[in-house]
């Protein structure tokens, strides 16, 4: 959410910060509802102050033993005004609530210009990519043909865009996701946080997914919302609250099922597990004082490159252009995994920080020392990361000529010892 005040006082700035999101001239319709909601905010305290000054000519006249009817009259019309002085402030200030919640968060200065994902910058390329001796498979083909990835009976229960896993390839996943959770706990100092997997709206709302991407979400029939990610309960966490900024930064971690639509995704990436309805992920939060924000981001995306380093899988760090930076996103780094089967560069971790955007919406704050200083803290989210998309990425990467895949040193502990998944 964008701060009235300071689209007020600088109404061009703001006009340029959406220009670079594709959104041309919009302070103006926001300065008019402003104006719109002021003006009838000063009348209503305007028509409370003349009814004050009436009640009080009614007393003195009652006690003088005079006729009140006309003075009650005009106290009586005075309330109607303030009524609709009300009535027309409370429209005017939804309407200009709605306008700002549509509009996506102000883009970085480093965030670069662009239209597309072809516009992203690649800032560095980590590790080596492996050479085969043989054409490398698609991790479907690797994971169908050991009889471990069932993509026809998940298809059978539940439609398309799942999967079933057996096996060590389940356990596989598994491993996955309790490595990061135990490295981003214990060695990167998030706090494990168990969450809800269904929210209300406010809390969808907190974090930037609602109104404008509802079609991208799954609602339950009693007005809750499956999550997207792990970042949705745990930002709105602080939400409502005023936290000591001598107790910042906040730093948790969850392990959770993601649930998406997927719907502006038909037609693509149909094969196989990259884009599912339902995924695991790793995600990272961090609430911080805004002077700290921007070292929590490279903080936070080293913590996610170094789970793909302990996996020794090659990737690159991306940082994302204007059209392809997330609503709430002020500026984010995306990590992208080499996939051998497809001979191209994967994402597998999106890092954001969001600024005050959300932390507006939330009404999340802190309180500076001197006890009277607030400020709306800063927001940041990390997938660290996806665990579906890094099965996918060890599958590629370690499968073997005659088929099977030899599971990476760092994950044996996970598997009591496995060092080679073969089929069944």
């Amino acid at each position: 959410m964008h701060d009235i005040k300071a689209i007020r006082e600088n109404p061009d700035a703001f006009d340029a910060a959406m220009a670079r999101r594709g959104l041309e001239n919009r302070s103006a319709a926001i300065l008019a509802l402003d104006s719109e909601r002021r003006l009838h905010v000063v009348n209503q305290q305007q028509f409370e102050t003349e009814r004050n000054a009436i009640s009080k000519q009614i007393g003195d006249a009652k006690r003088a033993g005079k006729d009140t009817s006309a003075i009650e009259a005009n106290g009586a019309e005075l309330r109607d005004k303030i009524s609709a002085a009300k009535v027309h402030a409370e429209d005017a200030e939804s309407k200009l609530h709605v306008l700002l919640a549509e509009l996506p968060n102000a883009l970085d200065a480093e965030t670069p210009d662009g239209r597309d994902e072809s516009d992203n910058a690649e800032l560095k390329k980590i590790g080596a990519i492996r050479n085969f001796a043989f054409t490398p498979k698609q991790h479907f083909e690797i994971g169908e043909a050991l009889g471990l990835m069932d993509f026809g009976n998940a298809a059978k229960i539940a439609g398309s865009r799942f999967t079933v896993l057996r096996g060590a390839l389940a356990r596989l996943e598994r491993a996955l996701g309790q490595f990061m959770l135990d490295l981003h706990t214990s060695e990167h100092g998030y706090s494990e946080t168990a969450v809800p997997l269904l929210v209300n709206e406010a809390t969808v709302f907190g974090t930037g997914q609602l109104p404008k991407f509802a079609e991208d979400l799954f609602k339950t029939t009693d007005g809750r919302w499956l999550i997207p990610t792990a970042e949705v309960p745990l930002t709105n966490l602080v939400a409502g609250e005023i936290l000591p900024a001598s107790g910042l930064p906040i730093r948790s971690a969850a392990l959770t099922p993601c649930f998406r639509s997927e719907a502006g995704s038909a037609g693509r990436d149909v094969r196989g597990m990259l884009r599912q309805h339902q995924f695991t992920k790793v995600e990272m939060v961090s609430i911080t004082h805004p002077d700290a924000s921007d070292a929590e981001h490279e903080r936070m995306t080293r913590c996610a490159e170094t789970v793909l380093e302990k996996l020794e899988l090659p990737y690159r760090r991306m940082l994302l252009c204007a059209g392809d930076t997330g609503f709430s996103a002020a500026k984010t780094y995306d990590l992208e995994v080499w996939l051998p089967g497809q001979g191209t560069y994967r994402e597998i971790s999106s890092c954001s920080n969001t600024r005050g955007f959300q932390a507006r919406r939330m009404n999340a704050r802190y309180r500076e020392a001197d006890g009277k200083t607030l400020g709306f803290v800063h927001t940041l989210n990390g997938s660290g990361v996806a665990v579906g998309r890094a099965l996918i990425a060890v599958l590629e990467n370690y499968q073997n000529e005659d088929g099977s895949v030899t599971v990476p040193e760092v994950l044996r502990p996970y598997m009591a010892g496995q060092e080679v998944i073969r089929g069944r």
